[in-house]
């Protein structure tokens, strides 16, 4: 049972070498796994150490680079408020001066004076013109006498023509009928021949009478052509004579008188002469012009009939209406401006001319500009220009074109689409170019 029982020796070799079999093979697993395990590890911490490390330089380098504030631009109202400066002006104003040369008889007109149209404001007492009237009208009367004188010689004249041609007509049926009593031989020939003769004598009085009447007809015209130019010269020195009255041309206001009673006037104006001064100076004030600069960048919003607020700051309650009646269509070079006239009613004469006015207008714009603080603007040598930064994080200068200046903030007119991001305190360290980083932003 004991020997049945105990193991062989081949068996027990077996069995050691099983188990170094199996304990080698134990320790094998454990070193691959253990690689495997630390295989792993590598592939996951390595690319994290990698990204981190890429972090912290990104980190450091943001932390070095100038960080700068920015806004984007905004549109400004498309309904806004022009407020200018106007000049008041009489929409008619004249300096009246004397047709008529001679002395001052009376005025009638002072300043101040309101004088409706057609009043008469001033007499001049001139004799030239006066006898240059009586001369045109002698004249005109002997040239009309001069034409009843051409007319009765030609009168005279159509009545010797028709005697002679009654005259004719018997001397030549007397020849007829002596020239066949010729033929009958009832009468010598000597006898026709003096009937002929008388025939012929008659033919002559017929064609000077027709030449008489011909030159009675030319003298009629030409005496009537004088009577024409005769009444011409007399109209002329009536009007003139009627320019010894000198009336107002319009209702309005004299806000000038130069003369006195008794100076010496002189016929017309612009002379050097110093008696040839002007009488009067009257303006209309019912209705008055406002001549505005209109800027350039909002001449193309104004259009005509177009209304606007007009007050004065000497009447700070009262508000008028004015209506753009033209402009003059060109911008003035020297301003960069566009003239317009606005009529203003003033009946009541409130408004003076050469009053200084706030003249307001509403404008709609269709496009209007974008609006940036005044402190993102830069000005050199290079012009008006804004700092803005790109997408890769660089200064980059762009020059624009300025409008209407708001006092803190200032329209730009072109150069910007909108989209841009603008550094909106540029100092002179933000260089062309420079690499920045933005912090905020704002609309």
């Amino acid at each position: 049972m004991d020997s049945q029982h105990r193991p062989s020796p081949d068996s027990e070799e077996q069995t050691t070498s099983r188990k170094q079999k199996r304990g080698i093979g134990g320790i094998g697993w454990a070193v691959i796994g253990a690689v495997f395990f630390a295989s792993l590890l590598a592939i996951g911490i390595l690319p994290r150490l990698s990204q981190r490390s890429e972090l912290q330089a990104a980190v450091k380098e943001a932390s070095t680079l100038p960080t700068v504030n920015v806004i984007t631009p905004r549109r400004a109202n498309a309904s806004t408020k022009l407020e200018l400066t106007g000049s008041v002006v009489a929409l008619n104003q004249t300096t009246i001066y004397a047709r008529s040369t001679g002395y001052l008889r009376r005025w009638y007109a002072d300043i101040g004076d309101r004088v409706r149209s057609g009043q008469l404001l001033a007499e001049i007492d001139s004799p030239d013109t006066d006898q240059q009237v009586l001369q045109a009208k002698a004249e005109l009367v002997q040239a009309q006498a001069n034409v009843s004188q051409t007319r009765a010689n030609l009168a005279k004249g159509i009545s010797d023509l028709k005697q002679a041609q009654a005259n004719l007509l018997i001397a030549r049926q007397s020849w007829e009928r002596w020239q066949v009593l010729v033929k009958k031989g009832a009468v010598p020939q000597q006898d026709a021949d003096t009937k002929y003769a008388t025939y012929q004598a008659n033919i002559a009085n017929v064609e000077a009478a027709q030449n008489t009447i011909n030159s009675d007809s030319a003298n009629v015209k030409a005496a009537q052509a004088n009577v024409y130019a005769s009444q011409a010269n007399f109209q002329r020195n009536t009007v003139l004579q009627s320019y010894n009255k000198v009336t107002a041309p319009f209702a309005g206001v004299i806000t000038a008188r130069n003369v006195n009673t008794g100076v010496l006037i002189s016929a017309g104006s612009g002379n050097t002469n110093t008696s040839n001064t002007s009488l009067y100076t009257i303006a209309a004030y019912d209705n008055l012009n406002v001549n505005v600069s209109v800027p350039q960048s909002l001449s193309q919003s104004l259009q005509t009939g177009q209304t606007a607020q007009i007050t004065v700051r000497e009447l700070p309650q009262r508000v008028f209406t004015g209506k753009v009646v033209r402009t003059s269509n060109a911008i003035d070079p020297n301003t960069r401006t566009l003239l317009a006239q606005l009529e203003v009613h003033n009946s009541d004469a409130t408004l003076r001319p050469g009053m200084y006015a706030n003249v307001r207008f509403a404008i709609n714009r269709n496009n209007p500009p974008f609006v940036l603080p005044d402190s993102a603007l830069v000005v050199n040598a290079g012009g008006t220009q804004v700092a803005t930064v790109t997408k890769d994080e660089r200064v980059h200068y762009q020059k624009v074109a300025v409008g209407r200046d708001y006092g803190t903030e200032i329209e730009i007119t072109s150069g910007l689409t909108g989209k841009e991001s603008l550094i909106a305190t540029p100092t002179v360290d933000d260089t062309e170019g420079l690499r920045v980083q933005r912090v905020a932003q704002t609309k």
